[in-house]
């Protein structure tokens, strides 16, 4: 079954599941149990050994610790008890309250993640959760939908990274890039020339990023984030308890009335700078030979590095809790345990999803679902001006199927540098940025993509209306990008591509874009 169409079948099932269940456990299991049983080869007990042997490999690997994943799941334990203790200590009633008086509009709020977003470029995955605790108090004070938070921290997230050289994508994809580079004797560029020559050329991780900024200034609510934008300004964000939230804390978990923005502020910048410093730290004691920028983000441990922010976060957070408790008595210390408790508990949907999401990755890896169509573009006898727009859809889809935009550049990048090679060499740094763009755009899509968990878990949203809330704005943007490739294959004009991409962005902006807020918009329909 492996390297075949019906490698297709784990990853469609569990999507297909997700989408009409709306219950992404029991898909993801779903789609475990399939690949395990194509692997098996329709043999049940071999089936139930290969899902013990991948379930397992997320705690040892190699006769070690798997200490990727373990640090992450660490991570987020950590990111929900300081969470929790910031909220104990009134640190986020005190920024909310100070947010209003400074950013007082929808809009704004809006705009300050993205922004945020653009800013914190270094890992994605810090990204998403860091953007999303600065963030969320100033959006739920100002009445934007958790699902609009986090369409805003994944579209700002991942293509910041893709397209930025100081962080770990850029460095992954330059050394990849290198690598490709060289086995083709391209010597016209180095390796990091051609990735800052591809970054004009990435037009969906362009298009994504003007999309945020464009739907949150034009006031653009399309498909089902319309329906959570309304319920937002009508309701306030309510949090339904029928089903868990990640990163939610209970509502009966004790605040402190005498907070400061002081308690919220502090323990978050520790953990940037705690994370970004051992970044650097870890990623510079690995380099052989001279140290280089680069060469730091290319060998830096971003796992080891979120654990030791953490770690710094979660002990400014309990020097400010135990300042609230014992000198300025506006919390009892009894809370202690509480706080911990709850802050662990609340992590624990995004855990659970991100376990199942690794499985089912590992899973459909072993049956090279990403093998099989990468073969198809690679037997393809097709016009080489059609390269890079087939290319990004391949990639998408590869990336959606798979959870992982990083094994999409593993597994695309090399085919797309040996069809450029073989065909016209001068199509060599589109191909590669159509496959960039696709993993991205696929990633952004999949509900069992890693990313677009935590950018659920970072806005507190639930993980499938986030899914289905971002899918309208990244099929646009995708659609746009499209445009632009098929103008790169055939003109071989980045500007001139770039031109039109901007073009379809801002006719965009102007054909759905409303001048109205949402609120006036919706007490006209009421009045109605």
């Amino acid at each position: 079954m492996e390297n075949t169409i019906f490698s297709l079948l784990p990853p469609l099932v569990a999507i297909l599941m997700v989408v009409i269940t709306r219950r992404v456990l029991l898909s993801l299991g779903t789609g475990i149990v399939a690949a395990a049983f194509l692997l098996a080869e329709f043999n049940i007990t071999e089936t139930f050994a290969i899902m013990w042997d991948a379930i397992k490999g997320i705690v040892v690997a190699d006769g070690e610790l798997n200490t990727y994943s373990l640090y992450i799941i660490l991570f987020l334990l950590l990111l929900g008890t300081i969470t929790a203790f910031i909220s104990i200590s009134g640190g986020s009633r005190a920024f909310g309250e100070w947010a209003m008086k400074r950013v007082k509009t929808r809009v704004g709020a809006q705009l300050v993640g993205a922004f945020l977003g653009v800013i914190i470029f270094i890992d994605d995955y810090f990204n998403a959760l860091a953007v999303g605790q600065i963030t969320r108090p100033i959006t739920d004070r100002q009445k934007v939908s958790r699902a609009k938070l986090a369409y805003i921290i994944d579209s700002t997230s991942a293509p910041m990274c893709v397209i930025s050289p100081i962080s770990s994508w850029g460095a992954y994809i330059i050394a990849l890039i290198g690598t490709i580079l060289a086995a083709h004797g391209v010597n016209e560029y180095s390796a990091f020339s051609g990735f800052m020559q591809i970054v004009p050329m990435n037009f969906y991780a362009l298009a994504a990023l003007a999309m945020v900024f464009i739907v949150a200034l034009r006031n653009i609510e399309i498909g089902p984030m319309k329906h959570h934008e309304e319920r937002a300004i009508t309701e306030g964000i309510v949090v339904p308890q029928d089903k868990p939230v990640p990163g939610e804390l209970k509502d009966d978990l004790p605040t402190s009335t005498k907070g400061t923005v002081g308690d919220l502020v502090w323990p978050i910048v520790a953990l940037v700078a705690g994370t970004v410093g051992m970044m650097l730290w870890t990623g510079a004691s690995a380099v052989e030979g001279e140290v280089t920028i680069f060469g730091i983000f290319e060998n830096t441990d971003v796992t080891k590095s979120l654990v030791t922010g953490g770690l710094l976060g979660l002990a400014v957070a309990l020097t400010f809790f135990v300042r609230q408790a014992v000198v300025l008595k506006g919390v009892n210390a009894n809370v202690f345990g509480k706080g911990m408790i709850e802050g662990i508990k609340s992590m624990l949907p995004a855990i659970y999803i991100l376990f199942f999401a690794w499985v089912i990755v590992d899973l459909i890896g072993r049956l090279e679902t990403g093998t099989y169509l990468a073969g198809i573009v690679e037997s393809s006898n097709i016009n080489i001006s059609f390269l890079p727009f087939l290319l990004f859809l391949v990639a998408g889809v590869m990336a959606f199927s798979t959870g992982t935009s990083w094994g999409s550049f593993g597994i695309l990048l090399p085919i797309a540098g040996d069809i450029a090679a073989a065909a016209d060499i001068t199509m060599m740094l589109p191909a590669l940025a159509a496959v960039l763009a696709g993993a991205v755009f696929g990633d952004h899509c999949s509900p069992i993509s890693d990313t677009t968990i935590l950018s659920s878990t970072g806005a507190g949203s639930h993980h499938l209306d986030h899914v289905m809330t971002q899918l309208p704005y990244a099929l646009i943007s995708a659609a746009i990008a499209s445009v632009g490739f098929l103008i790169l294959g055939f003109t071989g004009s980045t500007l001139g591509a770039l031109a039109v991409v901007a073009i379809l962005l801002v006719a965009f902006a102007f054909i759905f874009g409303s001048k109205t807020t949402q609120e006036e918009v919706l007490k006209e329909n009421l009045a109605e």
